[in-house]
């Protein structure tokens, strides 16, 4: 349907926003540091934000870029931009000039926004984007201004608090723009409707049990995913968005228990780093704190980690293709006596769909039919609904591949257990083929993170001659330790079948992206540089 009726309205995650301020006018809304807002505040700094947006010429179909770290702009700008009509483009923080300039055209941006620290990235590019007709500095850390524009709070200072009308035709018009990562080539821009935002984002609340008396953390990027959809979902049931600029432990833990934090989310390497935190200072929660997490399977033992210090873990999983997460580790009663790895273990699996989802499935991706649900036959997750987007901006082709046999193609191998919940073994790419035998380089690094030396490990196939290829881990080691390698192989083969153990082993740093994943392909670029690799 392509108009309102009696019986029918659009479904748009910037109707929220209407509802809380409706609601809960004197609520606070958003804090940032010393500075807060209540609903009614919120509501009229968004309104300011469209109206100077429109008279710039900002409208239906267009698309305004934001390069912004988790402050309130980044926030009102999940609300504005959307309100006109237009698709917001969220871009990475820590990507290079090149890659902000490449974005920001092959979205076809009319303005940019730029926080003052990462705008004097943008400004190497400036001559390149000669779409761009507004640029605008958010002088979040001091008074500069990289762009040749105002600043933020300048540009909607003088603008009117005039209410501005939802302006869409149709609930499947593009709301976001979210580029990938880029794992390889060029990152491809994923198409957000109005309808698949409003669902996630109330999946999220319904498997996260938000509600108006919720303090929410953003320590997950709001230009990933628009921070999962939490964006617009915090704002649905009136909790209060607690904006973070730097995501650092000690900060983390202080504003915690300074604020009463109740929920927020992370990606593994996030609960690593505080995991270690915890436990070098000795921290205990002062009250139960709940966090989910996504991004990479995370291992049992990080999981029970951040639980015997008062957290409450929830595993979710997704793409930025499906939104964020698309599938919740559904805790059962049954588990509740289990041991604490135990627990652990079954929390580290993939789950089950989100209540909005529905559809998620195992499939032998040639034939498409489902593996057996045995907890061993590997397959491709697939998965369709609402929640899907709508395909790749301006790339058919890739649309196409993505959806082929009428499914999403995560490429993402995973087990379907007898309780229906899935369980992911690695990535299509990353799964090692060793002699004939299967090997998942999550179980290995699963295995690995039990190393009392182990801080953070990434394991992927490396090239042998008489086996094709075979395991090797890179590991970060605790800070005080030096394990050696043939320790760490010892160790795998006391607690894995021995042909799964790593052959190789290397100490170092590990590349990630700016979500705290490692980028496992960095190291295959590397150690198979000159030579070709298949996986069937």
């Amino acid at each position: 349907m392509s108009e309102a009726s009696v019986n029918y309205d659009f479904l748009s995650p910037t109707n929220f926003l209407a509802r809380s301020a409706g609601v809960f006018p004197d609520k606070t809304a958003v804090i940032y540091g010393d500075t807060s807002y209540t609903w009614t505040q919120f509501q009229d700094r968004v309104f300011r934000l469209a109206n100077a947006l429109k008279a710039r010429g900002i409208g239906p179909g267009d698309k305004v870029a934001f390069i912004c770290p988790n402050t309130p702009p980044m926030l009102e700008a999940h609300y504005a931009v959307p309100l006109l009509g237009a698709a917001l483009v969220s871009i990475n923080i820590r990507l290079s000039a090149g890659e902000m300039a490449y974005i920001i055209n092959h979205s076809d941006a009319k303005a940019v926004f730029a926080d003052n620290e990462f705008g004097k990235v943008v400004a190497q590019v400036v001559p390149e984007l000669d779409k761009v007709k507004t640029w605008v500095n958010i002088c979040d850390i001091d008074d500069t201004r990289p762009l040749k524009g105002p600043d933020y709070e300048s540009f909607i200072e003088d603008s009117p608090t005039d209410p501005v009308t939802l302006a869409i035709t149709n609930e499947r018009d593009i709301i976001s723009i979210n580029y990938t990562s880029g794992t390889t080539g060029r990152p491809k821009g994923v198409m957000y409707h109005h309808r698949g935002a409003y669902m996630n984002a109330i999946g999220e609340q319904l498997e996260f049990k938000t509600d108006a008396g919720s303090k929410y953390l953003w320590t997950l990027p709001m230009f990933h995913c628009n921070g999962w959809c939490f964006t617009w979902g915090i704002t649905a049931v009136g909790g209060t968005h607690v904006c973070l600029r730097k995501v650092e432990p000690q900060e983390i833990y202080r504003i915690i228990e300074e604020s009463g934090i109740t929920h927020l989310c992370a990606a593994p390497t996030i609960l690593i780093g505080m995991s270690v935190y915890a436990k070098e200072n000795q921290i205990e929660l002062s009250h139960k704190l709940e966090i989910m997490t996504a991004g990479a399977p995370p291992a049992p033992t990080v999981i029970q980690n951040m639980e015997s210090i008062g957290a409450n873990i929830t595993q979710t999983y997704g793409l930025t293709e499906v939104f964020g997460p698309h599938s919740v580790c559904q805790w059962q009663d049954k588990w509740n006596d289990l041991a604490p790895m135990a627990k652990a273990a079954i929390k580290a699996r993939q789950g089950v769909p989100y209540i909005v989802a529905e559809h998620m499935d195992v499939v032998d991706p040639m034939t498409m039919e489902p593996v057996p649900r045995d907890g061993a036959t590997m397959g491709e997750i697939v998965m369709r609904g609402n929640n899907v987007m709508l395909g790749y901006y301006k790339d058919e082709a890739a649309t196409a591949e993505a959806f082929k046999g009428g499914w999403f193609h995560s490429g993402d191998l995973a087990v379907m257990h007898p309780d229906n919940y899935v369980q992911i073994m690695d990535r299509k790419k990353d799964i090692i083929i060793s002699g004939g035998e299967n090997i998942s380089t999550v179980e290995i690094e699963n295995v690995l993170y039990t190393h009392p030396d182990v801080l953070e490990v990434a394991v992927i196939p490396v090239p042998d001659e008489k086996w094709g290829e075979v395991p090797k881990a890179f590991i970060v080691p605790h800070n005080g330790t030096t394990p050696d390698p043939s320790d760490i192989i010892a160790f795998c083969k006391e607690n894995l079948a021995r042909f799964k153990a790593p052959k190789h082993v290397e100490f170092g740093a590990l590349p990630k992206t700016a979500t705290g994943k490692i980028q496992k392909f960095k190291l295959r670029e590397k150690e198979w540089e000159g030579r070709d690799r298949m996986v069937n």
